[in-house]
């Protein structure tokens, strides 16, 4: 049995990390410092200079900004910040633009100097504007994760000033308590009517904008041409492509909220729609769902907290990790099959690259959420990859630890390089 006090901190972790962003997550970063920075300095800059870390720049180039009419980039995320920006609404920032509002902001970046820098900083998620306007000035910084204000400055006055290290978990709940076994203890244990105000919005939210995707030609179209290509009566194939179809939406500019995971509306969305695919096809009750879910989620989380909000892995393999999961405790599996579907969809595509946010996204999505599943029919079939083999250790515990050495220590060279291919220098 699961203490009180664990359940309190899975519960506080999902609450957390479950939240409502309206686009691309870094994109969206940019703008709502952009927001702050006008809130602060009480005027539209005349000027702006960014300093963005390397990983901000690779999640941002490819990716279109919701509510521009089609814009993408960096200088178009601070000007949609800056023009049209509810600071107040954080991760929805720029969820309510008006038609005028669009204009000014293409306007304001032909009209506007917005330089951009790459930092050289410690921290993987950095952003740090500067706006003048007349002879005020304000510098607002976002360091670690998406919302994390850390410094403020008017006129060179300091208004808020947190210690900043370079830790992605930095001011965040504790991730170390999370573990396999525990987290299926909490998934059979759990008062469902506490996850029902956490996972109801991830599931209405994710599944609409995945049900756009399908509807209409975003992107590459991932989830179309699977269902075309597979068939549309195998739930394997609908819970890759309804995963893919809402990925592709969201990189190409749909205004839908997306409910995110780890920082990421990919995650989200992966960890997310092939369990609620899976329970539909089942038959599951509402309270068999919440309880697959929360366990997807968990899991996913699990994997990104040793390796970190932003990197050169691909977050999309966690979360389809997590969806392994979550559709194996489905299926009716417990500690023994999940820890072996972990292991397993972890072996099948570790080391796949995050090179920024874009519509092959959606591709690495559908794969991803195929792993997991292979994952849970190989241990269904009797067989696993074994411990030395590759990264695979003797425990799941382990091999998730293995995940985030490699991400976080093997990977560093790799991200540098993915930047420097992607912008030229």
């Amino acid at each position: 049995m699961l203490s009180e006090t664990c359940k309190k901190g899975y519960l506080a972790i999902l609450k957390e990390e479950l939240i409502q962003a309206t686009g691309c997550t870094e994109p969206i970063a940019i703008a709502y410092c952009a927001a702050v920075l006008r809130k602060v300095l009480g005027a539209l800059p005349e000027e702006v200079t960014a300093e963005v870390s390397g990983n901000i720049i690779k999640n941002v180039k490819s990716v279109v900004v919701p509510n521009t009419d089609g814009l993408k980039g960096l200088t178009i995320a601070v000007a949609a910040g800056l023009v049209a920006g509810r600071a107040e609404k954080q991760l929805q920032v720029i969820s309510q633009v008006s038609e005028a509002e669009k204009a000014q902001i293409a306007e304001y970046v032909e009209n506007t100097p917005i330089a951009i820098r790459c930092a050289d900083t410690p921290c993987i998620l950095d952003i740090a504007l500067r706006g003048r306007a007349g002879t005020d000035s304000a510098y607002v910084r976002i360091a670690n994760n998406h919302t994390n204000v850390a410094r403020v400055e008017r006129n060179g006055e300091v208004l808020l000033d947190k210690p900043v290290t370079a830790s992605a978990e930095e001011n965040l709940q504790d991730k170390s308590i999370l573990n396999i076994h525990d987290i299926v203890l909490f998934a059979d244990e759990v008062d469902t009517a506490l996850l029902q105000p956490l996972l109801d919005p991830q599931i209405q939210c994710n599944s609409a904008i995945a049900e756009e995707g399908l509807r209409n030609s975003y992107g590459a179209c991932i989830g179309s041409i699977m269902l075309d290509a597979y068939g549309r009566d195998n739930v394997k194939v609908e819970a890759a492509a309804y995963a893919a179809a809402g990925s592709d939406a969201r990189m190409s500019g749909c205004e839908l909220p997306v409910v995110i995971l780890s920082g990421s509306g990919n995650q989200g969305i992966t960890a997310s729609l092939p369990v609620i695919r899976y329970a539909r096809h089942l038959g599951s009750t509402q309270e068999e769902l919440y309880r697959a879910l929360a366990l997807s989620d968990l899991v996913a989380i699990q994997q990104k907290a040793g390796i970190g909000r932003l990197s050169a892995y691909c977050g999309a393999i966690s979360a389809g990790v997590g969806a392994g999961a979550g559709i194996a405790y489905l299926l009716g599996g417990r500690e023994h099959a999940i820890a072996h579907t972990v292991s397993n969809a972890i072996a099948i595509l570790s080391g796949t690259i995050c090179d920024g946010a874009k519509p092959s996204c959606a591709a690495k999505i559908a794969s991803a959420v195929n792993a997991g599943i292979l994952g849970y029919e190989m241990y269904r079939h009797q067989t696993e990859f074994l411990r030395g083999e590759g990264i695979v250790a003797s425990h799941v515990d382990s091999t998730i630890s293995n995940v985030g050495r490699l991400a976080r220590e093997g990977m560093k060279e790799t991200d540098k390089v993915i930047l420097q291919i992607m912008t030229g220098c």
